[in-house]
Formats: structure tokens, sequence, C-alpha cells
């Protein structure tokens, strides 16, 4: 008898371990997340598919579901706009009623579109962007005078950032107009001290008259990949590194490798960063999704709150 109520106890107990275990795991896994409000409904994309970008919607931020119906539908997919692997790091934003993916593939840059936020993304003519050398993580920021820029980081002596004026209908970019902004020079950028300095990552945004350029560092592998960023009153620059940097870290959100996101807003119009973080204390992929709430203090500072913190779950 004893032993059977043993034996009850350490099962329940297990039972509750590995429930409590569960409750606790990130469900969703997408690296380099963004996310996109359109018509009342956030729809996520991220780094996770050899074939193209996943693609999940939510109402409310708190339970998400795969947009396309199924776990293994994809926003765009190999075969239908560039690439053949390698599917980095998407962005996508509308522009004269007509939805945009910027992405990476085959370490270069394309832009695919849509008639739908959830897809399917596609080219009429498959292509990268012209380029000088390879280059990831796109992300295009409309100026209030109606220029268009390309911010991307190019793989020249470490991972640096740059930024491309494009060309107005966005099939292109001004070739002559590539102008270098961001490369790890900092203690915090750059830990391990490698030869091979990381800054990748780029958000753009403008709040009154100050631009945000928010950005990672470090080598994604590293526990201390984490995330920074600087100001300026031109989207060219100079731009400034914040003193605060990095803002967003293992220091303060309690998990390694936090980094490369995008900002958002809600309905409420508040401010969040989404972003990746490593799978454990001591694995790397693959990486889970989670988001954090930003706020502007004194009176261009960036801050996050670290308690709002929270993973993205799969519903």
């Amino acid at each position: 008898m004893v032993t059977q109520k043993l034996f009850f106890c350490i099962a329940l107990f297990a039972t509750f371990i590995s429930t409590k275990c569960l409750a606790q795991q990130p469900s969703i896994f997408l690296a380099d997340p963004t996310i996109f409000k359109d018509k009342g409904k956030y729809y996520l994309y991220g780094t996770g598919s050899p074939n193209g970008f996943p693609v999940y919607e939510s109402a409310d931020l708190k339970t998400w579901k795969p947009a396309r119906g199924h776990a293994d539908s994809l926003a765009l997919t190999r075969g239908n706009a560039y690439g053949t692997e390698g599917f980095w790091a998407p962005q996508v934003f509308q522009h004269k009623g007509v939805y945009y993916m910027a992405y990476t593939a085959n370490e270069q840059i394309a832009i695919a579109t849509a008639k739908h936020p959830a897809g399917p993304f596609k080219q009429d003519s498959i292509h990268a962007l012209r380029s000088r050398g390879k280059q990831i993580d796109p992300f295009i920021f409309f100026d209030d005078n109606g220029k268009v820029y390309l911010y991307h980081v190019k793989l020249e002596h470490g991972n640096r950032i740059f930024v491309v004026e494009m060309k107005p209908d966005l099939s292109d970019i001004i070739p002559g107009t590539e102008k270098e902004l961001i490369a790890g020079t900092e203690p915090w950028e750059n830990t391990a001290k490698t030869d091979w300095p990381v800054t990748e990552g780029p958000t753009v945004i403008k709040i009154k008259k100050t631009y945000y350029l928010v950005y990672s560092a470090n080598d994604f592998r590293n526990k201390d990949y984490a995330v920074g960023y600087a100001t300026a009153t031109s989207p060219l620059g100079p731009w400034v590194k914040a003193k605060n940097s990095p803002f967003i870290s293992r220091h303060n959100m309690g998990e390694n490798g936090t980094g490369h996101g995008d900002i958002f807003f809600d309905q409420q119009h508040n401010m969040y960063y989404v972003l990746h973080t490593h799978r454990s204390a001591d694995k790397v992929s693959p990486r889970a999704t989670g988001m954090v709430k930003l706020k502007l203090v004194n009176p261009t500072t960036l801050v996050a709150d670290s308690t709002s913190f929270q993973w993205l779950k799969a519903g």
C-alpha cells in the first residue's frame, strides 16, 4: 500500500512538473520576427522555414494561429519569388494599396507583393535588388518628404548597417546613394572581441523630430546578443549611439540572446518590440519568439519594460 501511494505521489509530481514546464514553454519559434498590424489583426512573420516564411495571426497579441489555415503554410513560398535558401528576416508593409514583403534569401535582398498580409507574396519577375556584395536584413522606411530608404546589413569586415535610397516605385535602389551608418565599435556590441563584429537587424522609426535606429549586436549565438539604438535628426544620420544601450539584453529580460526584432504599435498606440531569444540557457535554436513594451523618457531615451515581457503562444 505504501509503495502504491509512493508511486502515485511520484507520478502526480512528475505530471505537475511536466504541465508546469509546458505552460512555461514558448509555443512559437520564429527568429528575426516582425509584426504587421492591418484591419484589426496582427500578423507575425519570421525566420523559421527553409521553404519561405511562416505567418501567424492574432486579434489580441495573446493567442496566435496559422494565418493561412495550417501550421506549415507560408506567406512566401520558395519558387514564387527570389531565393532557394536562407529565407531570413522579413519585413511586411502596405504601400498604395499593395502589401509588400522585403526579405533576405541567398544573402541578397528581394521584395515580393501580395493582395493580403497573409500572402501569398510573389514576384512577377524573379530577381533580387541590385547589390554590391552580400547583404541581408532589409528594413524599408518612408520619410515624411516622400523619399524611401532601404536600411540593410552588408557582410563586409563584419556585419555593418547601411542605408540606400529606393526608387519611388520600390523596383530597385538608386545607385550611388549608399552610406554606412553603424558598425560594432562599442564594448557591448562585441563582447567576444572577435575580428568580425556584428551589428544587424535594423528598424527605423520617427517620433516627432527624432529618428530612432534600433539594432542588434554580437553574434546571434552569443548569449550577449542584445538590442541597442541610435538617434539622428535625419534618416541619413549622423547617428549617435544611445548611452543606455543595450536597452534589451539578458541582463534585464532574463533570457539569453535577446534580439533581432521589430517595433510595432498595438491598437491602443502602445509601442512594442517583438524579438527572439535563445531556446534555453544552453541551446540557441530553435529561437523562441517574445515581445516587450517600449516607452520614451527624458524625452528621447528609449527604454524597455522588462516586467511586460511575454512569449508569443500558438493557440
